[in-house]
């Protein structure tokens, strides 16, 4: 039976078989690296291959090269209004820092008056202001721009007018008193006491309390302070008994005013615009008094 099985038309001296050799046979069933066999029943996926080939390995980055640009991922937070406590220090900050400019300011100024003053030979009398032919001069020298720190040259302007205005008052009041003493008779005893108070009241309301405060605001002196608020309050009382204006007193209050309604009605009216003037000084002095008190 083995003689069936062998080639008849083989070459009995050529026995090896020249597919057999290794070579051929190396190259036939081993598949080259990378590739795999096709296989249908598969789900499909590629398998890895056995051996893949090393990656190559970027070089490290140099001292020149330029950092990669990389976009944001994140979008930038919204924009949200600065928090009131933050606004408030801010405009805390702003207001002390002018404050300190201001005061810088009014520094620099007085010093310049004050090397100005000493360069034409020091402070000189200008109130009040007289000419220079009258036989009496200045008593005072009185700058409120120079001598007044800026935060209080403002109150000090206002006394400053309201003294004038007590002085306009009671010129007016002796002007009234002349009126009623001229359609009454019986009205002299007021008409001199209005002179009395015109020249008795008008610089002793000057030297007594407007001066006290205006030296106060300059060297900040407490004494000072004191004798403008003692002062004061009775100069407070005094425009009350003279917006009252009690008969005999020379003062064109209400009650003289309305005594004079009945002699003249014209006197009448006359005295009863004073009697208005001294009701606003009163209440003018209230109000400067608590303003000058903080």
């Amino acid at each position: 039976m083995s003689d069936f099985d062998s080639n008849p038309f083989a070459d009995p001296q050529d026995v090896s078989n020249p597919f057999q050799d290794p070579s051929v046979t190396q190259v036939t069933h081993t598949p080259p690296a990378g590739l795999e066999e096709y296989n249908p029943f598969t789900d499909g996926k590629a398998t890895a291959p056995a051996s893949a080939p090393p990656r190559p390995v970027a070089p490290p980055p140099t001292l020149n090269a330029q950092p990669a640009i990389m976009k944001p991922t994140e979008e930038p937070p919204p924009y949200s209004q600065p928090h009131p406590q933050e606004s408030q220090a801010a405009a805390e900050l702003l207001r002390r820092q002018e404050e300190l400019e201001r005061k810088a300011a009014e520094l620099d100024r007085r010093e310049r008056e004050m090397q100005s003053l000493s360069a034409s030979g020091g402070r000189k009398n200008n109130w009040p202001p007289l000419p220079e032919k009258f036989p009496v001069g200045p008593c005072f020298y009185h700058d409120i721009t120079v001598d007044i720190p800026v935060d209080f040259q403002k109150t000090v302007k206002i006394m400053y007018y309201l003294w004038m205005a007590h002085a306009g008052t009671l010129m007016a009041n002796l002007f009234g008193c002349l009126a009623w003493f001229c359609v009454d008779a019986q009205r002299g005893v007021d008409f001199g006491l209005a002179i009395l108070w015109l020249l008795l009241f008008t610089p002793c309301s000057f030297v007594c309390w407007y001066r006290p405060l205006y030296g106060a605001f300059r060297s900040d002196s407490s004494f000072r302070f004191f004798v403008f608020f003692f002062v004061y309050i009775c100069q407070f009382g005094i425009y009350v008994m003279q917006c009252i204006g009690i008969s005999g007193w020379g003062a064109s209050g209400w009650i003289s005013a309305l005594m004079a309604l009945n002699k003249s009605i014209p006197v009448g009216i006359i005295m009863i615009l004073i009697a208005i003037l001294f009701t606003s000084l009163a209440v003018m002095s209230l109000i400067m008094f608590k303003r000058a008190y903080k």
